[in-house]
């Protein structure tokens, strides 16, 4: 099937850079684990015991190293969380944990970026988190890394600071659930995919973003990641 046999015209394809490649990685699906960091975890006030669970931002939500986002509506409490990256190069249902890293391409920095209101509102009342966690601009990527190059990271330091302030760092080392873990647990729930990318969860330390704030995270031996907070876009 070509593109004249779209009715309308066909919605660019998402990816992200590969560090020292001029070819990109194409983004399928962005699924994202909820509360896999220990401390994290305890300032939100949440249960230790329940296991982490999984939600999903649109691939049309990625952002770019260097990108300047614009503050999104309907909240006043913005929030940042740095995440460990896996591209997933294939997939499949039920993948058992000794053979989930056969199907990752590499590694990357990601920041979850949150409406931390509206996701507590929604929490409050029961319903998806969608509406928090799942709207334009609201997952900010740097360049990834091949796997084959860096092998697969299980410890280092993952940090985000804000205009110069380090304000989480927490260690790879920390994940409650490892990344085989979290493949395996996952493709449970749906059959995952060549393009797939899964953000790993936050450390603690989270907290609000205002307009002009410029916000800097990394993990060692992975990379480094640079946004900006710009003002609301225009109506």
């Amino acid at each position: 099937m070509n593109a004249t046999s779209f009715v309308i015209p066909a919605p660019p394809q998402a990816s992200i850079p590969v560090a020292g490649d001029t070819k990109s990685f194409p983004v399928r699906r962005i699924w994202c684990v909820g509360r896999n960091y220990l401390e994290h975890i305890r300032e939100m006030g949440n249960d230790e015991r329940a296991p982490p669970f999984f939600f999903a931002k649109h691939a049309d939500m990625l952002e770019p190293d260097g990108a300047t986002i614009p503050y999104p509506p309907l909240t006043k409490d913005l929030h940042h969380e740095v995440e460990l990256i896996v591209a997933m190069k294939s997939g499949g249902l039920n993948i058992p944990a000794d053979k989930a890293l056969d199907h990752v391409y590499g590694y990357g920095v990601g920041i979850d970026l949150t409406r931390r209101d509206l996701q507590l509102a929604a929490r409050k009342k029961e319903r998806p988190w969608e509406v928090g966690k799942s709207f334009d601009h609201s997952a900010p990527c740097g360049a990834l890394q091949p796997a084959s190059k860096i092998g697969h990271p299980a410890k280092g330091k993952i940090w985000l600071s804000v205009n110069g302030t380090e304000r989480q760092a927490g260690d790879l080392t920390e994940l409650i659930w490892s990344v085989p873990e979290i493949i395996a647990k996952l493709s449970e729930q749906v059959s995952l995919g060549a393009g797939d990318i899964i953000m790993t969860g936050t450390p603690a330390g989270v907290a609000a973003l205002s307009p002009g704030d410029k916000i800097e995270c990394g993990v060692d031996g992975v990379g480094t990641l640079k946004v900006t907070i710009g003002k609301p876009a225009a109506q």
